[in-house]
């Protein structure tokens, strides 16, 4: 009778089932159907969230390269680089030898204030112990981060003194800075390094170019290289301060998306004076909407290599749990109409395109650049030739000259040798670097890695890396460039960014290249917009 009963249920439940009309049936019923019958009936135990998040990002997959999932827990980091800011510590710091280092405070922040020091080496956190527990950089985070007021107790040691230092700090908004350098290269020309397109950028850039201005600035290099983007908006108002009039700074437009043009529409800070814009490969996005208004409407030159090659809008949609999807919602083109992304229908093809590139020669070579008539456009004052479909390629190509890296000085710099080095170093010498060099010129202009420095520091790397043997070939080869970023971290950790770009500038190609453009006047044979 009970198994009657089964079969009866089975055969009701199978004309039910082929009643409906698969067509009526929703994608999202599908889908939670899906993850029922796993949950369900799956012979092992599943993480239904885990499933659905990798089902998200397969799904987004098969749009474009650029839609994208963000877990809740990346979220907020993500959106903090979006701000340009966030809730901490105000601390740089870095992890050695499983010991959380103080290398710099952020000026301002809580840490300053109460007297926290660049050296000091954190043990605990709130009554935990953190030293010597395999403590990694999230971890640090997930810690010194919170709560805006909110409050947390670090213990610290110090150098010199016996007994532990204990801080109860408050929490504040740390800011992110997106100009990583700005200072005059010569008595004419300035300099600003912008690392991203933030909430905070404009009034950043404007603070420089003031600043610059003041210093006797007659022309500009505006360095985007690695700058792989941000917000749209930023951009917009960014290229504003560069473009006179209403002139049209970008465009966009897709499925559901209204064409919308974004122009310049008030007196910007640098309308007048000459302009270079330095580009390499990983300059993406929002540093490709300004290299391409500015290229298009011929108000400056674009030096560097060509452009990653990024024209899709994406838009982040916040979902319940507090995760988010970056949809694409709209393609966007130049002034002249050009539309610069690459092509995206193969996704291997798309990840693998930068290696491709380096493997065509195209990092050493403008030659090895091809790019098709159909693509071909002119700029708006002087009609010269650009391209779209796959990057801003620049009016001056500078080819990425790796003579100098050697494999040996590849695994200095992976393995973290001269990062570790010179926080070990510093943390001894502070005091008498800060004697010796008491502003950064002097550092810049008498500091030099001798003998005794170098011997000091591969000792550092034998004793904490015994595997690696020095290469003595492969050292001459890179000494110079070695020595340079030596130089660099010491200058970062006891001034900041700024002052590591004045001392790495000198190995810039792309930056040496556009200071000759300016001072041999060929610049101005291009007969550019002001």
């Amino acid at each position: 009778m009970k198994l009657t009963l089964f079969l009866l249920g089975l055969l009701l439940s199978s004309s039910l089932f082929s009643q409906i009309d698969p067509s009526k049936i929703s994608t999202s019923y599908k889908f939670e159907e899906i993850i029922n019958n796993i949950q369900r009936l799956y012979v092992d135990p599943v993480d239904a969230k885990k499933l659905t998040e990798s089902a998200i990002v397969a799904m987004l997959e098969e749009l474009d390269p650029h839609s994208t999932y963000i877990s809740a827990e990346d979220a907020n980091e993500a959106q903090s680089q979006i701000d340009g800011s966030f809730v901490g510590i105000g601390i740089r710091f870095q992890i050695v030898k499983d010991t959380l280092m103080v290398i710099a405070t952020i000026p301002g922040g809580p840490s300053e204030k109460l007297g926290v020091l660049a050296g000091d080496q954190i043990l605990m956190v709130d009554g935990i112990n953190i030293a010597g527990v395999g403590l990694k950089n999230n971890d640090v985070r997930s810690k010194l981060m919170g709560e805006l007021g909110s409050k947390v107790l670090i213990q610290v040691i110090r150098q010199n003194l016996r007994n532990p230092l204990k801080f109860t700090i408050v929490r504040d908004k740390i800011p992110i800075f997106s100009v990583d350098a700005s200072y005059m290269v010569t008595p004419e020309i300035g300099y600003i390094k912008l690392n991203s397109f933030s909430r905070t950028t404009v009034e950043e850039v404007q603070n420089s170019l003031k600043d610059l201005k003041s210093k006797g600035m007659k022309q500009l290099i505006f360095d985007l290289q690695g700058n792989g983007g941000g917000l749209l908006d930023a951009a917009h108002h960014l290229v504003d301060e560069f473009l006179s009039g209403d002139k049209l700074i970008v465009y966009s437009e897709g499925r559901s998306q209204p064409r919308s043009n974004l122009r310049a529409s008030r007196k910007g800070l640098w309308e007048d004076g000459g302009l270079i814009v330095l580009t390499d490969e990983y300059s993406a996005s929002a540093s490709e909407i300004f290299s391409g208004a500015i290229q298009d409407w011929d108000r400056g030159l674009v030096v560097g290599r060509r452009t990653f090659g990024k024209g899709l809008v994406q838009r982040p949609i916040v979902l319940a749990d507090g995760s988010q999807i970056r949809l694409t919602i709209a393609r966007y083109y130049t002034p002249t109409g050009r539309f610069i992304q690459k092509p995206y229908e193969d996704n291997k093809e798309y990840k693998n395109d930068l290696t491709q590139r380096y493997l065509n020669g195209e990092f050493q070579n403008a030659d090895s650049i091809k790019f098709p008539d159909s693509l071909k456009f002119l700029t708006l004052k002087t009609k010269r030739t650009v391209y779209g479909g796959g990057g801003i390629m620049p009016d001056i190509f500078v080819g990425l000259d790796t003579s100098d890296i050697t494999d040996y000085f590849g695994d200095l710099v992976r393995g973290g040798h001269i990062n570790n080095y010179i926080i070990t170093y510093i943390n001894k010498n502070r005091a008498n670097l800060k004697i010796t060099y008491p502003n950064f010129s002097i550092f810049k202009n008498k500091f030099i890695c001798d003998d005794v420095f170098m011997d000091d520091f591969f000792a550092y790397v034998s004793k904490e890396a015994p595997d690696l043997l020095f290469n003595e070939k492969e050292y001459l080869i890179s000494k110079k460039m070695l020595q340079m970023r030596l130089r660099a971290n010491i200058a970062q950790d006891l001034w900041s960014t700024s002052e590591s770009y004045q001392i790495y500038n000198d190995f810039n190609e792309a930056l040496q290249k556009a200071v000759v453009l300016y001072k041999d006047k060929t610049y101005y044979n291009f007969k550019l917009d002001k």
